[in-house]
């Protein structure tokens, strides 16, 4: 995997504007959430379902734990959802195509909308009782972009 280095932070800052503190945290719970991104780094970087999980365990949104991880320069891999990632992760199981033709279509109403989003497509996934992979694997097979990360990443 390549370095998140200068350059591309700086290309993600002039895409993305994630205000500071967008869940309007304390500082004693910002505090409380840095010890535990640093103590959640796996070779220096951050787990995309290690950050929902610290989220959760807070009891504070995922645009929280996201924007001091990028406030501290660490960058998050591991996409649930396979995006920022060269080589994506295939879903393993097959799908029947009926599925798949289902998600495809729930999928494009959701861009109609402009609602293809990470959080929409998590939704899905629930509603459909399948990992959040497999839908976006259905999204990226026909070039669908996800927006919106949950923890502000893209």
């Amino acid at each position: 995997m390549r370095d998140f280095n200068d350059a591309d932070r700086k290309k993600k800052q002039s895409r993305i504007k994630i205000p500071e503190n967008p869940a309007g945290l304390t500082d004693d719970v910002r505090a409380r959430l840095t010890n535990n991104i640093k103590a959640s780094l796996r070779e220096g970087n951050l787990p995309c379902g290690t950050a929902f999980k610290i989220a959760c365990d807070a009891g504070v949104p995922n645009i929280g734990v996201g924007e001091i991880a990028d406030r501290l320069g660490i960058r998050v891999t591991n996409c649930q959802i396979g995006c920022f990632k060269v080589d994506k992760i295939v879903y393993s199981d097959n799908l029947d195509k009926k599925v798949d033709e289902d998600i495809l279509a729930k999928l494009e109403t959701l861009k109609k909308n402009d609602a293809l989003t990470c959080v929409n497509v998590f939704e899905l996934a629930r509603q459909l009782n399948l990992p959040p992979m497999a839908v976006a694997n259905v999204a990226n097979d026909r070039n669908l972009k996800v927006h919106y990360c949950q923890l502000g990443c893209f």
